[in-house]
Protein backbone atom coordinates (compact mmCIF):
# COMPACT_ATOMS: atom_id res chain seq x y z
CA UNK A 1 0.00 0.00 0.00
CA UNK A 2 0.82 3.88 -0.32
CA UNK A 3 0.45 6.08 2.03
CA UNK A 4 0.45 9.96 1.43
CA UNK A 5 0.49 12.64 4.10
CA UNK A 6 -0.27 16.29 3.12
CA UNK A 7 1.33 19.42 5.28
CA UNK A 8 1.66 23.03 4.86
CA UNK A 9 -1.91 24.58 4.71
CA UNK A 10 -3.65 27.52 6.52
CA UNK A 11 -5.24 30.59 6.44
CA UNK A 12 -3.73 33.52 4.15
CA UNK A 13 -5.07 36.90 2.93
CA UNK A 14 -5.81 37.41 -0.99
CA UNK A 15 -2.53 37.26 -2.69
CA UNK A 16 -0.72 35.35 -0.08
CA UNK A 17 1.32 32.40 -0.45
CA UNK A 18 1.56 28.71 0.77
CA UNK A 19 3.55 25.58 -0.23
CA UNK A 20 2.15 22.58 0.50
CA UNK A 21 4.03 19.21 1.05
CA UNK A 22 2.62 15.41 0.74
CA UNK A 23 4.79 12.93 2.13
CA UNK A 24 5.15 9.58 0.04
CA UNK A 25 5.71 6.26 2.02
CA UNK A 26 5.18 2.17 1.71
CA UNK A 27 5.05 0.62 -1.71
CA UNK A 28 5.83 3.44 -3.86
CA UNK A 29 7.68 2.32 -6.38
CA UNK A 30 4.98 1.63 -8.81
CA UNK A 31 4.02 4.92 -8.50
CA UNK A 32 5.02 7.34 -11.30
CA UNK A 33 2.15 9.88 -11.15
CA UNK A 34 1.10 12.33 -8.53
CA UNK A 35 -1.13 15.24 -7.93
CA UNK A 36 -2.67 17.97 -6.60
CA UNK A 37 -6.52 17.53 -6.13
CA UNK A 38 -9.12 20.61 -4.45
CA UNK A 39 -12.58 20.46 -2.84
CA UNK A 40 -14.49 23.19 -1.75
CA UNK A 41 -17.52 22.90 0.19
CA UNK A 42 -20.74 21.90 -1.86
CA UNK A 43 -18.52 21.32 -4.78
CA UNK A 44 -17.24 18.28 -6.65
CA UNK A 45 -13.04 17.28 -6.54
CA UNK A 46 -11.19 19.26 -9.09
CA UNK A 47 -7.58 18.24 -10.11
CA UNK A 48 -5.14 21.35 -10.02
CA UNK A 49 -1.50 19.81 -11.02
CA UNK A 50 -0.37 17.04 -11.80
CA UNK A 51 3.17 15.63 -12.45
CA UNK A 52 4.43 12.54 -14.10
CA UNK A 53 7.11 11.61 -11.60
CA UNK A 54 9.74 9.47 -13.77
CA UNK A 55 10.36 13.15 -15.98
CA UNK A 56 9.19 15.74 -13.78
CA UNK A 57 6.48 16.50 -16.71
CA UNK A 58 3.91 19.15 -15.19
CA UNK A 59 -0.28 19.65 -15.86
CA UNK A 60 -1.80 22.43 -14.67
CA UNK A 61 -5.70 24.01 -14.88
CA UNK A 62 -6.23 26.72 -16.73
CA UNK A 63 -7.51 28.46 -13.25
CA UNK A 64 -4.02 28.21 -11.61
CA UNK A 65 -1.02 28.03 -14.46
CA UNK A 66 1.23 31.17 -13.91
CA UNK A 67 0.11 30.95 -10.07
CA UNK A 68 0.80 27.51 -8.82
CA UNK A 69 3.59 25.17 -9.39
CA UNK A 70 3.94 21.49 -8.54
CA UNK A 71 7.68 19.96 -7.85
CA UNK A 72 9.16 16.91 -6.20
CA UNK A 73 12.05 15.82 -4.51
CA UNK A 74 12.60 12.38 -5.10
CA UNK A 75 15.17 12.17 -2.48
CA UNK A 76 12.90 12.88 0.40
CA UNK A 77 9.71 11.16 -1.55
CA UNK A 78 7.93 14.34 -1.46
CA UNK A 79 5.80 16.43 -3.58
CA UNK A 80 5.16 19.97 -3.55
CA UNK A 81 2.75 22.56 -4.39
CA UNK A 82 4.03 26.35 -4.35
CA UNK A 83 1.18 28.82 -4.38
CA UNK A 84 1.15 32.24 -5.07
CA UNK A 85 -1.17 34.93 -5.44
CA UNK A 86 -3.77 33.35 -3.65
CA UNK A 87 -7.31 33.93 -4.19
CA UNK A 88 -10.63 33.24 -2.06
CA UNK A 89 -11.72 31.05 -4.93
CA UNK A 90 -8.55 28.63 -3.84
CA UNK A 91 -10.11 28.05 -0.90
CA UNK A 92 -10.62 24.45 -0.85
CA UNK A 93 -9.39 21.33 1.17
CA UNK A 94 -6.32 20.02 -0.83
CA UNK A 95 -5.35 15.90 -1.20
CA UNK A 96 -2.55 14.80 -2.30
CA UNK A 97 -3.32 11.89 -4.68
CA UNK A 98 -0.96 8.93 -6.71
CA UNK A 99 -1.24 6.22 -9.43
CA UNK A 100 0.36 4.18 -11.15
CA UNK A 101 0.60 3.58 -15.35
CA UNK A 102 1.32 7.02 -16.07
CA UNK A 103 -0.48 10.24 -15.39
CA UNK A 104 -4.21 10.67 -17.28
CA UNK A 105 -5.10 14.30 -16.62
CA UNK A 106 -6.76 15.52 -13.73
CA UNK A 107 -9.48 13.54 -13.32
CA UNK A 108 -9.41 12.44 -9.67
CA UNK A 109 -11.54 9.16 -10.21
CA UNK A 110 -8.71 8.03 -12.29
CA UNK A 111 -6.22 8.21 -9.03
CA UNK A 112 -6.05 4.96 -6.64
CA UNK A 113 -4.17 6.61 -3.53
CA UNK A 114 -5.09 9.59 -1.67
CA UNK A 115 -3.87 11.63 1.46
CA UNK A 116 -6.13 12.64 3.89
CA UNK A 117 -5.94 16.33 2.60
CA UNK A 118 -4.73 19.92 4.14
CA UNK A 119 -7.10 22.94 4.58
CA UNK A 120 -6.05 26.35 2.74
CA UNK A 121 -8.25 28.82 3.64
CA UNK A 122 -7.88 32.64 1.68
CA UNK A 123 -9.58 35.87 2.31
CA UNK A 124 -10.18 38.34 0.82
Amino acid sequence: QVQLVESGGGSVQAGGSLRLSCVASGYTVNIDCMGWFRQAPGKKREGVATLYTPEGNPLYADSVKGRFTISQDNAKSTLYLQMNSLKPEDTAMYYCAARTSGCRGLRPELYNYWGQGTQVTVSS
